[in-house]
């Protein structure tokens, strides 16, 4: 094998981030939320106590979002402690079963994970950086079902046996001297990437075993995918793969994901945009406006993979042919949409459904289904000082006829909130709200492939990082948690985004003004997260040591409306500094008629907490916990000293895994 050196590129593509894009002059989320707030209440004290104040007194709890007529669901399990083990750790009368690591075989004859597994080994086994998941039961069974799940990126690192010896950081990844990559690693870290759908089975044990059928298989940085929506056979998405611009080829990053009233799975795709190299003297704002700037580096710098095959070299978006359809110029463009997979149907390609917008998604939520109305859904681009975005669909849901194809015809709209109270979804459609040719939108693929520079034309506002939403079952309200943005300067606070390095992360929340196809809607803040002096609970009061939390990410509703909270503090800062006091990430469980927060789960060392469903009947819990060990300094990783060995134990390499979490008595999971 040729010999293997640590690769560089830049440090904010190895990190995954994006850079700052949005340049508009829209309004910030903090300031409206500061314009709110009284000035005698800022004069009193610290904006946090200003924020405690105004929850407790004109933020509207007690009007537009009224209870639901009780006591909200129950939370009877006695709060954990935070933790800084290397371990999961649930409440007592609680057991957790750790499962399908990465590197899991799906197919009889084919290996579990190895340093030195092939590419074809990785097609077809579990992928890496679990995420974002939904339970699809078999014949309405709690017992045996599909999960599918998310694979946000990966740690090179850890996958190759040529990074053995070498000081990599959690971004690095093993070159050769020449500065290329070798052909297989790459591919192998394209198949790493993507979704795996695996079928399960609960055992008289009570333990989860995986059934190696015809039902397992993976989706990946390779498989072929059609394009559909407005943007599909557009000029914007023609390339050498796709001359007529239907067809691209696999998903990446996919963080939170979705799940449609048909049945089907949504699966995002987050921060793309780092995976693509561009030299061209002149970017346009279908890149540049999701931070594709000038360069020949990528995150993983895939582009510059031995042979130059063409499965690779399509990461390099430099114009080099007489016209797009004889290179890879339009690349970046068949990417940042959600995909739809049909976990039943391994004959079916998975859809990219173009017309929820293109941007960082975080993943996507639906409104429940109701006969005879369109389907709605929300969606947050991930990114700081990015939007909210809602779809409503043109044509009516009917269960008995329901699929894909209502997700490509409708209105796509982005959020603005107001200092008091209000909001407005305004509407990303030609003609409207400035989006014309004499504005530089000419029809509805452009913007919908401009969705970011439409929502600036537009006036949306501004947000800290919009991550997951879940939709509350009773009364419709939505929510969505705005992890951080520790580039928020003082005086760039709104209203939505009440903190000036807003480090710690909030929870909104809002009701639609009618159906939830209105276009407008009433808001209010539900957490303020943060340690006892500074986080706030939904009726203002400080969090206790049971609550206390720092970036809140995940989020979902269960079926009696208990809110699951899943914590992301970055692995650069955990556990130091301010951090400190939240341990290791965790998932808490909240009650969103009392504001009632118990911690409820801590994870091992290094990782994030993210993606959560359940069985039908509530008794299984499934938690997915991401990149254990990412805080393995470079130094340590080349001496094989891990800051992680979960989930093996002993000497093992880290690697993301599922948790399987029940009562030992079998009752309902929270309550």
């Amino acid at each position: 094998m040729t010999q293997q050196l640590p690769g560089t590129t830049d440090p904010v593509l190895a990190a995954g981030d994006e850079p700052q894009s949005n340049a508009s002059g829209n309004a910030y989320f903090g300031d409206i939320l500061e314009t709110r707030l009284s000035r005698r209440s800022l004069l009193r004290g610290s904006l946090a106590a200003a924020v405690a104040g105004a929850m407790a007194t004109s933020l509207p709890f007690g009007g537009a979002f009224a209870g639901q007529g009780g006591r909200g669901p129950s939370l009877g399990f006695a709060a954990i402690p935070t933790s800084r083990a290397d371990a999961v750790v649930v409440p007592e009368g609680y057991r957790v079963q750790a499962m399908i690591p990465w590197g899991t075989s799906l197919a009889e004859g084919t290996p579990d994970f190895a340093p030195d597994n092939g590419a074809d080994d990785q097609a077809q086994q579990v992928g890496s950086h679990h995420d974002g998941m939904h339970f699809f039961p078999l014949d309405g069974r709690s017992d045996e079902g599909l999960l599918v799940l998310n694979h946000e990126y990966i740690e090179p690192r850890f996958m190759h046996a040529a990074a053995a010896g070498l000081a990599l950081d959690s971004g690095g990844f093993p070159e050769r001297p020449d500065g290329s990559r070798d052909a297989d690693q790459v591919r192998r870290e394209l198949h790493a990437h993507g979704v795996s759908i695996v079928h399960l089975r609960r055992g008289d044990d009570g333990r989860w075993h995986l059934i190696k059928d015809a039902h397992n298989r993976r989706v990946t940085g390779l498989t072929p995918m059609r394009l559909a929506g407005p943007v599909a056979g557009s000029d914007h998405v023609i390339t050498r793969y796709s001359p007529d611009g239907r067809m691209t080829r696999g998903t990446l990053n996919n963080c939170a994901n979705g799940v449609t009233p048909w049945g089907t799975y949504m699966a995002s795709e987050e921060n793309w945009a780092g995976y693509f190299a561009n030299r061209a003297e002149t970017i346009d704002r279908r890149q540049a406006r999701y931070g594709i700037t000038r360069r020949d580096t990528s995150r993983y710098q895939w582009h510059k993979a031995a042979g130059g095959g063409d499965e690779f070299v399509r990461f390099d978006a430099t114009p080099r042919g007489a016209s797009a359809a004889e290179d890879y110029r339009n690349e970046p463009h068949a990417f940042g949409y959600m995909v739809e997979i049909d976990p039943f149907d391994a004959e079916a390609a998975p859809i990219k459904r173009t017309h929820l917008g293109r941007f960082a998604h975080e993943g996507v939520v639906f409104a429940p289904a109701v006969e005879g109305e369109p389907v709605v859904c929300y969606s947050g681009d991930d990114a700081r000082f990015e939007y909210i975005y809602k779809f409503v669909s043109a044509r009516p849901y009917h269960a008995a006829t329901a699929d894909g194809s209502l997700l490509d015809e409708g209105t796509l709209y982005a959020a603005k909130f107001h200092a008091d109270g209000s909001g407005e979804w305004l509407a990303l459609a030609p003609g409207e709200n400035g989006l014309t040719p004499e504005n530089g939108f000419a029809d509805l693929a452009d913007i919908l492939v401009n969705a970011r520079s439409a929502a600036d034309t537009a006036g949306a506002t501004k947000m800290d990082r919009p991550e997951w939403g879940a939709v509350d079952p009773a009364s419709g309200q939505v929510y969505f948690t705005l992890t951080n943005n520790t580039r928020r300067e003082p005086g760039q606070e709104d209203a939505a985004n009440p903190r000036a390095n807003n480090t710690f992360g909030h929870i909104i929340r809002w009701r639609e003004a009618g159906g939830q196809d209105a276009t407008r809607f009433q808001w209010d803040i539900f957490l303020l997260a943060g340690d006892r002096d500074s986080g706030r609970d939904a009726n203002g009061a400080p969090l206790d040591d049971d609550a206390i939390l720092a970036s809140p990410d995940g989020l979902w509703m269960d079926a009696e409306r208990r809110l699951w909270i899943q914590t992301d503090i970055s692995e650069s800062v955990m556990n130091d500094g301010i951090y400190e006091v939240f341990g290791n990430n965790q998932m808490l469980v909240a009650n969103p008629e009392s504001g009632e927060l118990k911690r409820f789960l801590t994870g091992p060392i290094g990782q994030e907490i993210t993606g959560v469903t359940m069985t039908p009947d509530r008794r299984t819990l499934f938690v997915n916990v991401q990149h254990p060990g990412a805080t393995t300094e470079a130094s340590a990783f080349a001496a094989g000293d891990y800051a992680s060995h979960w989930p093996d134990g002993g000497d093992a390499i880290p690697r993301s895994a599922t948790l399987a979490i029940s009562r030992e008595d079998g009752g309902i999971v929270g309550a």
